[in-house]
């Protein structure tokens, strides 16, 4: 897969926080806000869910999916790459297709939170490592590349 080489004056990402329901939603409407905070502090533009545009900004469904791959296609000629962001366990298939319907041909990076291990009760499990897993192999499958944080 190549990526189109455009020059722009400001880098714009568009964003996907994943979330699944089983898992502590707060801490995906938590870490919304802290990406949209570091991406200011860091003078990034970026494509986000709007808080109310499904529930906490968030994707964890087909529908969900849908919305956010159509925010970035209406975006699609300033987002010059994705951070998915999975503060918990994710859905991986519903933030796989919104890569997927969005088809930006652009980079992937994926970041998932680590769990405090002081806090491994049902209230603040995140489990994101796993989900990372899940979401990479439906990228793989979707023969979508992506990169990996450490």
């Amino acid at each position: 897969m190549s990526f189109p080489k455009v020059k722009h004056e400001k880098i714009t990402f568009g964003i996907i926080v994943g979330n699944r329901d089983v898992f502590p939603s707060e801490l995906a409407k938590q870490g919304r806000l802290e990406i949209i905070e570091l991406m200011n502090e860091l003078r990034y533009e970026y494509v986000i869910l709007g808080e109310n545009d499904t529930r906490f900004g968030v994707v964890e469904s087909y529908n969900d999916a849908k919305k956010c791959a159509e925010l970035f296609k209406k975006n699609s000629d300033k987002i010059l790459g994705i951070i998915l962001c999975l503060c918990n366990f994710g859905d991986e298939k519903a933030v796989a297709n919104t890569i997927k319907l969005a088809n930006l041909n652009v980079p992937v990076l994926i970041q998932a939170s680590s769990d405090d291990i002081e806090k491994m009760d049902r209230v603040h499990r995140r489990d994101a490592f796993c989900g990372k897993i899940s979401v990479t192999s439906v990228l793989y499958q979707y023969g979508i590349p992506f990169t990996l944080t450490k």
